[in-house]
């Protein structure tokens, strides 16, 4: 797919014939055009010289967009400003001029205003003056007529070929007058011909299309506001450390694996994870969360982002264009650039509008002409035809509020990768969501601890976390973070044995302990009573997974886990039905479990025991009743991702979700999805309403200014009238686009992920305080064996996260999620057989 800027449209029916004229190349699959940005985008197999050569061919230039994004966008920045103050001096001289031909043509006539001696009662030096003056302001705005005539010549007539013909018509006219006034033998009658002059009405349609042209340009500029904001979060430069020293380069020279500095109130130039330090970071720009996010070692940190508090240093994993922001800007630019399905009723139209026009005005003259009326009253009603019409309101009816809605989403973290995925995600009558890590935070939680007795509860914990410490199974994770956020004791374990299926068996002191379901106990004749075994249904059928554990050959109690449910989606899923939307739950859980999630957040349907590879066939079936849109955050889920009308990925998901997906949420939230649909509705509808304003104008403008209505209601257009109402046209059009910008997006969902983002700084400050680094010096280390020793030696303490051991240096560098006496790591090391220098 290649991507070209396209020069010389001035409406939507140039930007029609470009698309003819390309669409027809033979290799050419689809070619889209877009009038607001002055860009094509060509997609199938044919050289660029040929899709140029199409566009010259059309009577337009073209150019293959540059690869650098940034200089592109600079170089059209600086075109559109240059293009600006061009129009803004045009503006200024037409109407200084045009102010002066007002006072000759009105002032003196209407309203008595007094003229120097020589033009006084003398109507051929006045008409003159008129035409001199005209004339001044045509040669001003000359590029209408060049690129009107253009239009002419290659068979595509424009909106400036409206413009030019409906001034040259009045000019053309006013100098024939002239002529005739020449002729006159009379005073009163060639008085009677100076008010039969247009030069006014000529000079007046350029200077007003040019004011409409001009605040077009303004509002235009508007539309871009969100994407201009993104392109500028990167900074230029980047602090990396080069041999331990810090270096200030460009953000272009640096590399992957790089470790760079950044220090409080700086941007973070590319995408990397944090190897030092801890700060929080503003990703609003990126996420919409107006929170800062707490960021420790290991976390990934984002291009753009602004550090407040900390100095960090991090180490770069995307760079260039690999980085989220480029990425981002890469898929509004790409939304904006194509074009939704909704526009090729518009196209259609605009590709016959120009040459109807023309046929129209050409009919109100003949008909006019031919019941009497006097050629330049017929001309006058012509002209008008002309310079009302308004092709540009229907060219830009669509772009501007799928670029301005793309702008506002991205904003927002809501990425629309196309303008077809944001039409179509407004029609949606079904959301199938996954469970895992969707509805679901995707990481088990203990949710209830039920001991034999209260007294034993301690007693079922410890048991529990020393026997589950040394699983790798996500629910003895679950089990072990709690323990370790409640402060529990670690007691030694020997002969640890995971019995596939159904649990684990350990010894603590002696003595034989059991976790995991009813029938291991069972089978290891363990009595279970009915109390318990009461209990743990009542567990599963809340969706929760309950685990037995006993010691000695008695039952110490029950620990339930379960998949926790995020904090917003029970809110989400509500508002989404309150939408009118039906939510539907696929997952491959089992029934019981599958169903009283389902329950607990409100989905209409659940889907249950689905295996990764039939997801995509439920979806099927859903369609039978409407659009559907699929959320899902895995790799299980991009088939169903791209079988449903819209996939939406979540921020946390896989790149293979993210690819698959037609909607990106940057953040972990159900609540952005209520926002998606949202959002697309209502640029939806605000296309419709510019459409409906478009096509509503022209419908009734045209006839009023041909004269249609003056024998029904006595109206008569003036052909500066009609010229202004066309400039405000597109104008409006624009402006009720920016109202898209107001839109308040999920003001539940803020206050959920505010509690949210409360919650994880807790969890972080809670592990932060719980978490410590000591260096130990030891001596007598000689190889990579003794080193791997010391550590086996010291993870094996339930103290310890990991260890870092150099037989190098001499050094243990050990995590710890609680203090340790010095005395223990000692008697620990020196067991090895090696010498405990010291802790530093």
């Amino acid at each position: 797919m290649e991507k070209y800027d396209v020069t010389g449209m001035s409406c939507a029916a140039c930007s029609a014939k470009v698309e003819k004229a390309v669409s027809q190349l033979d290799g050419v699959k689809e070619c889209s055009v877009n009038l607001l940005t002055n860009s094509m985008t060509v997609d199938g197999y044919v050289e660029p010289e040929v899709v140029i050569n199409a566009v010259i061919d059309a009577g337009y230039g073209a150019s293959l967009m540059s690869n650098k994004k940034e200089n592109n966008s600079n170089q059209k920045k600086q075109n559109i400003k240059n293009d600006f103050k061009k129009l803004r001096v045009r503006l200024i001289s037409s109407i200084v001029l045009l102010c002066l031909l007002m006072y000759v043509s009105m002032g003196y006539m209407m309203f008595g205003f007094p003229l120097p001696e020589f033009f006084s009662n003398n109507p051929i030096s006045i008409a003159l003056l008129q035409m001199i003056l005209s004339a001044f302001i045509m040669v001003i705005n000359q590029k209408f007529f060049i690129s009107g005539f253009k239009g002419i010549i290659n068979r595509s007539p424009n909106m400036d070929t409206l413009v030019s013909l409906g001034s040259i018509a009045g000019f053309a006219y006013s100098t024939v007058v002239i002529f005739m006034m020449t002729k006159s033998t009379s005073l009163e009658h060639s008085m009677h011909l100076l008010h039969e002059l247009y030069f006014e009405s000529s000079a007046m349609v350029l200077t007003l299309v040019t004011v409409g042209k001009l605040l077009e340009s303004k509002a235009k500029g508007k539309t871009t506001d969100a994407l201009k904001s993104l392109m500028n979060l990167a900074p230029k430069n980047a602090t990396i450390i080069v041999d331990g020293n810090q270096k200030v380069v460009p953000v272009e020279q640096v590399k992957k694996n790089d470790v760079f500095v950044v220090k409080p109130g700086q941007s973070i130039p590319v995408d990397g994870v944090v190897v030092k330090g801890g700060t929080s970071v503003n990703e609003s720009a990126l996420t919409g969360e107006s929170l800062p996010v707490d960021k420790v070692v290991g976390d990934s940190v984002s291009a753009g982002t602004i550090n407040q508090n900390g100095y960090i240093e991090c180490e770069s994993t995307r760079v260039g264009e690999d980085t989220t922001l480029a990425q981002i800007i890469q898929v509004v630019n790409d939304a904006s650039s194509s074009k939704a399905p909704i526009a090729k009723v518009a196209d259609k139209v605009s590709g016959v509008f120009v040459p109807f026009v023309l046929c129209i005005a050409l009919i109100t003259l003949i008909v006019w002409l031919s019941i009497g009326a006097e050629f330049g009253y017929s001309l006058a009603r012509a002209i008008s035809v002309l310079v009302i019409s308004c092709p540009c309101a229907l060219g830009l009816a669509t772009p501007v509020a799928i670029m301005v809605g793309s702008g506002v989403g991205a904003k927002n973290g809501i990425l629309f990768k196309t303008a077809t995925a944001l039409e179509v995600t407004s029609k949606a009558k079904i959301v199938a969501l996954d469970k895992t890590g969707t509805i679901t935070l995707g990481e088990p939680r203990v949710t209830d601890v039920y001991a034999v007795n209260k007294e034993n509860e301690n007693v079922l914990l410890q048991t529990a976390y020393s026997v589950e410490n040394k699983s790798e199974h996500p629910l003895a994770k679950a089990i072990v973070y709690y323990a370790k956020d409640n402060s529990i004791a670690y007691q030694e374990v020997d002969n640890f044995d995971e019995l596939a299926g159904s649990g684990i068996k350990a010894t603590i002191n002696n003595e034989v302990v059991f976790g995991g379901n009813k029938k291991l106990l069972q089978n290891n004749n363990i009595d279970v009573p009915n109390e318990y075994s009461d209990k743990a249904v009542e567990f599963a059928k809340s969706g929760k997974t309950p685990l037995f554990f006993a010691r000695n050959g008695k039952l110490l109690g029950v620990i339930a886990v379960a998949d926790v449910v995020k904090q917003d989606s029970k809110d989400a899923i509500k508002s989404l039905k309150d939408m009118g939307i039906k939510v539907v739950m696929i997952t491959g859980d089992n029934e019981k479990t599958a169903k009283a999630i389902g329950d607990l957040v409100g989905v209409d349907d659940v889907v249950s025991g689905v295996l990764p590879t039939e997801k995509d066939k439920h979806i099927v079936k859903l369609q039978q009743e409407g659009k559907v849109i699929m959320v899902g955050d895995g790799i299980n889920d991009a088939p169903a991702l791209t079988r449903a009308d819209i996939g939406i990925a979540v921020g946390n998901g896989t790149d293979i979700a993210m690819d698959s997906a037609d909607v990106v949420i940057m953040k972990n939230s159900l609540n952005d999805v209520v926002s998606a649909i949202k959002l697309s509705r209502c640029v939806i509808r605000n296309i419709h309403e510019n459409l409906g304003w478009a096509f509503s104008y022209n419908i009734i403008g045209i006839p009023l200014a041909a004269g249609a209505f003056i024998s029904l209601f006595g109206w008569e257009l003036n052909p500066m009238f009609g010229a202004a109402a066309m400039s405000l046209s597109s104008f409006l059009v624009v402006m009720n686009a920016l109202r898209l910008n107001f839109i308040k997006l999920n003001q539940n969902g803020k206050n959920a992920n505010k509690n949210f983002q409360e919650h994880k700084k807790e969890e972080i400050i809670k592990k932060e305080l719980s978490t410590m680094t000591k260096t130990i010096k030891i001596e007598g280390m000689m190889c990579q064996h003794c080193s791997g020793r010391v550590k086996q030696t010291l993870e094996a303490m339930p103290e310890v996260i990991s260890a870092v051991v150099s037989h190098e240096n001499g050094t243990a560098v050990v995590e710890l999620n609680s203090d340790v006496n010095d005395d223990v790591f000692k008697s620990a090391i020196e067991n090895d057989g090696y010498k405990f220098i010291g802790i530093e």
